[in-house]
């Protein structure tokens, strides 16, 4: 698991994610809305919003925010039009980053993000400086209480699977992004309860971390990015131990 993914899971086990709840909702939204936009409104025949609509439910959005957020997103609601836009930067330590943005105002959010990366020691780079690093990939993970390795290969990996990698307490399982949709119903076919699925950039390499100075203050720009309404997600590519991370954290 990268080491973003890890922050991740440890905010989640400490309910940060709780606390920001109302961000999540908007960010949520705006990803239902582009995906209808795109795809059309119809979840069965368009796999990106069928993962905004699940992201949705699993935060326990009401039914008539996601139904209002997809009626925006075709047209039938009156709604903002959002474009995506990608930023690329380096954080304390050399550290790559990868922001994906959803804004109606990119002078307003390039201005922002460059302003969070400077604050937090880090540095917007040009186009292209660091997304070679990052490869799109299907995750899925699982808790691995009450689920042993073979059940786990036999849904993933038999289902074709890139990858399944034991990581502490989960399951990880790397999918092709177009595999992702087929791989995440046949893990729920064998009644395996997903803890989250999406579509990622995952690092080739990573950077390790072991100062503690630049531990903080790498996560410190993780959650300023984060916390940005216009930034939807946020790919780094340092390696932190769990300890440190815990500590720091």
């Amino acid at each position: 698991m990268s080491g973003h993914s890890k922050w991740s899971t440890i905010k989640h086990k400490k309910g940060a994610q709780d606390a920001r709840r109302g961000r999540i909702f908007t960010k949520i939204i705006r990803e239902i809305m582009v995906a209808a936009r795109m795809g059309g409104g119809d979840p069965g025949s368009n796999p990106r919003l069928r993962s905004a609509v699940a992201a949705a439910k699993a935060e326990n959005m009401p039914k008539d925010n996601i139904e209002r957020a997809i009626k925006k997103g075709t047209g039938e609601l009156e709604g903002v039009a959002y474009e995506e836009i990608a930023y690329e930067g380096y954080g304390p330590g050399g550290v790559a980053v990868l922001v994906e943005a959803l804004t109606d105002n990119r002078q307003r959010t390039v201005a922002d993000v460059r302003y969070i990366f400077s604050k937090r020691g880090g540095s917007l780079g040009e186009p292209g400086s660091v997304a070679w690093m990052f490869e799109k990939k299907g995750l899925i993970r699982v808790d691995k209480a009450g689920i042993d390795e073979e059940t786990m290969m036999q849904a993933a990996l038999d289902a074709g699977a890139d990858d399944l990698r034991d990581e502490d307490t989960e399951w990880e399982v790397q999918t092709a992004p177009e595999a992702f949709e087929r791989i995440r119903e046949a893990v729920e076919a064998k009644g395996i309860p997903i803890l989250s699925a999406e579509i990622t950039m995952v690092p080739s390499s990573t950077v390790p971390v072991h100062d503690e100075q630049q531990a903080a203050q790498i996560l410190k720009l993780m959650d300023a990015l984060e916390d940005n309404d216009d930034v939807q997600r946020v790919h780094a590519n340092f390696d932190i131990p769990d300890d440190l991370m815990e500590k720091v954290g």
